[in-house]
């Protein structure tokens, strides 16, 4: 469970851009202008976010699609209270990031598809909250992925999940036509 590691000065809130500048390289999200701790991953869970990084980079690299970002690159979530969250994963289009390098800091748009993949020690309820955050920022897709039940549950704004069982095709033709990797793959 997240805890929080520092209280901005004067009880004041973080924006984003000052919370990237202090906190860079460290295991924190901001969440409503507080910076909160993110527990360190075991190896199983880098493994799932290994596999999606392969699966999803050669796809987009092979289409010529987009940028792939991983480790927890920090997205803004929210503004005014700013949040700034890091998917496990995500795709930016060249549509929404145009080719070529990315720009230092904080990028200045939402993926289209975030990532996450559920730890042990993630509570279902944690998990949604950063899901309907990423969804209300604007991202297109989130994907969860569970190792527990070999699944991945897929979320769209305005759209009822969709549990992709371990022996169905996860497919994401709205943000990435044609591709589709059998869930199980994730987790081998």
């Amino acid at each position: 469970m997240p805890t929080a590691v520092q209280t901005p000065p004067a009880g004041g809130l973080l924006t984003a851009e000052v919370f990237a500048e202090h906190f860079a390289g460290r295991r924190v999200e901001l969440v409503a202008g507080r910076v909160v701790e993110v527990p360190v991953s075991f190896p199983k869970h880098g493994k799932v976010c290994s596999r999606v990084a392969q699966f999803v980079g050669n796809f987009a690299d092979a289409h010529d699609l987009g940028h792939v970002v991983s480790n927890d690159a920090w997205i803004v979530t929210r503004r005014g209270d700013d949040t700034a969250r890091g998917p496990d994963f995500c795709f930016f289009s060249y549509t929404r990031l145009p080719k070529g390098p990315l720009p230092e800091g904080l990028l200045p748009v939402v993926p289209e598809v975030v990532f996450e993949v559920r730890s042990p020690t993630d509570r279902w309820t944690a998990v949604v909250v950063k899901m309907l955050e990423y969804l209300a920022a604007g991202v297109s897709v989130v994907v969860i992925l569970d190792p527990k039940t070999k699944s991945a549950s897929v979320f769209r704004d305005e759209d009822r999940q969709d549990i992709i069982e371990e022996h169905q095709e996860l497919t994401l033709p709205d943000v990435l036509p044609g591709f589709a990797v059998p869930a199980r793959k994730f987790f081998e």
